[in-house]
């Protein structure tokens, strides 16, 4: 009996590993989501137990919830005394991008300033500025004053196509007013958009060695690429960056506790003083929601959530001008950096995690993206000139998530086409044979970037 159940597992399995390489079997994939609605950017894996569940749930239920300022009876106690945004979701709408403001005097909504001054600081950082800190945080609780307001204004021009095709373009520039604390210049400055929040457990995931292998691999087209090395809060030691616009974050914990203390003024036990600076008296002084006011748990739960948010699949892959569109992607060159295909690491502790197949394009690595879109800030080893690669997996549901467009890391770029026009540096060559494109293969491109 035992012999005849063995032969029957045996057929089985050539039948069902011979379905998948037809074809005719798909294969679940617990870090893929298939939602397409307004949800799809924070679905939690699939199979998860019932307390993993409950997990994400508690951690998403943090992301959006409200905190409050102290004193007070809430759970979630000691906004500020300076800050941005009330709720990490005001700066991820639906886990998604944030915009810039579209008209002067716009406040800005789901974007931040980065601020420092020439120099690093004592982990070889950004060195911050003395009055403002790292980011200009414009709110205040009440008896703090806020540390100003920041003002985008629009220059705009035209580029024209090779085949007269016109496009324009904007750039931001930073204006600043009612600066509550004094002098701001001299200070480097950076706008950053809310980048978005899925998938980010994934690329933790993606080893180090995959990384310096992929920086170490000889490239055409002057293409480059390197590993950014920072100070890391939660393992008090230098890594290998992978978060962040420019690769200055190395892990998520670290993510979510430095926008926690950044954004919201929220401590935690990774950084548990206030973010007042010292001239900032008044701040120093306000009353604070607990020591710390995000406990371990919660940020476990927060981390968690981060962790295991699903990446949507890709729609559409058996359409003609998808097919051709992925084809001119890795013809101009575009693949080169955004890399189509990750491995998770074998090892990974988190099992769910563990060795699964990516398609993020992205290979996390700095690039000089050229003069057009430097900030002139370094961070870490980043120059002013040099962005990590950021992933276009979810990329096509932008515009039916958020109910607008808003690409690169402070919003410029209003359509793909856009985005692909601010290129430069190493991304030049690949951006001449996008503008040398007739507009059939440009619409096919565009048709592949919006199945991702």
């Amino acid at each position: 009996m035992m012999e005849w159940r063995t032969c029957v597992m045996v057929l089985l399995l050539i039948l069902v590993q011979r379905a998948i390489a037809e074809g005719t079997v798909t294969i679940i994939q617990p870090h893929i989501t298939h939602n397409q609605t307004r949800e799809a950017y924070g679905q939690p894996f699939r199979g998860l137990n019932r307390e993993d569940q409950a997990r994400f749930f508690r951690g998403r239920h943090l992301f959006r919830q409200s905190w409050v300022i102290a004193p007070a009876s809430d759970t979630l106690v000691g906004l500020g005394p300076l800050y941005n945004r009330i709720a990490c979701v005001s700066c991820h709408p639906k886990n998604g991008r944030g915009r810039a403001p579209e008209e002067a005097g716009e406040r800005m909504q789901s974007m931040l300033v980065r601020l420092s001054v020439p120099g690093k600081s004592a982990t070889a950082g950004p060195k911050p500025h003395p009055v403002y800190g790292t980011q200009l945080n414009e709110e205040g609780v009440p008896g703090v004053p806020g540390e100003g307001r920041a003002q985008v204004v629009w220059e705009y021009h035209t580029h024209i196509l090779a085949d007269g095709t016109p496009v324009r373009l904007r750039k931001p520039s930073i204006r600043f007013s009612e600066l509550g604390y004094g002098k701001l210049k001299p200070v480097l400055t950076s706008a950053r958009i809310g980048p978005a929040v899925f998938g980010l457990g994934l690329l933790e995931a993606v080893s180090d060695e995959d990384l310096l292998a992929m920086a170490q691999q000889p490239k055409p087209d002057g293409i480059t690429g390197k590993v950014n090395r920072v100070w890391d809060i939660a393992s008090q030691q230098t890594r290998i960056g992978r978060f962040g616009a420019k690769a200055n974050v190395a892990s998520l914990r670290s993510q979510i506790a430095e926008a926690m203390h950044n954004d919201l003024g929220i401590t935690s036990n990774l950084l548990p003083r206030e973010n007042c600076q010292p001239r900032q008296h008044a701040c120093r002084q306000a009353p604070s929601g607990g020591s710390p006011e995000l406990s371990d748990t919660q940020l476990d739960d927060l981390e968690f959530y981060f962790r295991h948010i699903a990446v949507p699949a890709q729609r559409n892959t058996d359409a003609t001008d998808v097919i051709s569109g992925e084809k001119i992607f890795a013809d101009i060159g575009c693949a080169i950096c955004h890399k189509p295909q990750l491995q998770t690491a074998k090892d990974y502790p988190h099992t769910t995690l563990a060795n699964l197949s990516l398609q993020p394009y992205t290979d996390l690595l700095l690039h000089d993206m050229g003069e057009g879109l430097a900030d002139q800030r370094p961070d870490f080893l980043a120059s002013g000139r040099e962005w990590r690669t950021p992933p276009l997996w979810g990329i096509g549901l932008t515009e039916s998530i958020s109910e607008y467009q808003a690409y690169l890391h402070d919003g410029r770029a209003q359509t793909l086409t856009e985005a692909i026009l601010w290129h430069g540096g190493e991304a030049k060559k690949s951006r001449d044979r996008y503008q040398q494109l007739p507009r059939r293969k440009r619409e096919q491109l565009e048709q592949f970037l919006l199945s991702l």
